[in-house]
């Protein structure tokens, strides 16, 4: 086990520039390109195949295949050969995990939306998130994604971030006690939080 090493003790992270990919179980890599490059318009761009998982050395043959963003970071995914997509984790509802990409406007959102419903793919939106406008898919392996197109500019999004950490503490706060409420035996329900900054949502179904 490595020695942990207090803070003053290391180095300073270094900066982390961008995304470089992110990866999922695909059932089918002809079908899964389709969608990508066909459909969406993301090049394929790298291709790498083995029967030994190199972090791990476990044998588990696999193709695993990536798609170019625009800002050369990329989506991916891994073929393993037997027609299986990813089961949906039992305890987290279907809209909570998913990948969002950025268009450049609203325009380009709207002709994506159509796009996508031309190729029969079902599409949730245009929501509003005051900050952003977002439309809702899934792909053919059941992964959901999110396209969207910024509305508030730097100078909005820096203010956001000035109350970020004050709220996330409120809410940590918050959540310690509901603990031990719950630990109590006095917490029945799940921590709704502190502010409901999306009223106009409240009562919806």
């Amino acid at each position: 086990m490595a020695a942990v090493l207090k803070d003053a003790a290391l180095p300073a992270p270094p900066p982390i520039h961008q995304l470089h990919h992110f990866a999922y179980r695909a059932k089918d890599a002809e079908e899964t390109r389709h969608f990508y490059e066909d459909i969406l318009g993301l090049p394929l761009y790298h291709i790498i195949q083995s029967d030994f998982v190199p972090s791990t050395g476990e044998y588990c043959p696999y193709t695993h295949f990536f798609f170019r963003l625009q800002d050369g970071s990329f989506i991916a995914f891994f073929d393993l050969g037997n027609d299986e997509a990813a089961q949906p984790s039992p305890n987290t509802p279907l809209w909570v995990n998913h990948i969002s990409f950025r268009v450049a406007s609203q325009q380009a959102l709207l002709d994506m939306k159509a796009r996508l419903e031309a190729h029969g793919v079902e599409v949730l939106g245009i929501t509003d998130h005051h900050i952003f406008h977002s439309i809702y898919f899934f792909d053919p392996n059941g992964v959901r994604l999110e396209l969207t197109a910024q509305l508030a500019d730097e100078f909005q999004m820096l203010e956001e971030s000035k109350t970020a950490h004050a709220r996330l503490g409120e809410w940590t706060a918050r959540k310690e006690q509901w603990r031990k409420d719950r630990a109590a035996g006095k917490a029945a329900e799940p921590l709704k939080p502190q502010k409901n900054d999306r009223p106009e949502v409240a009562g919806k179904r």
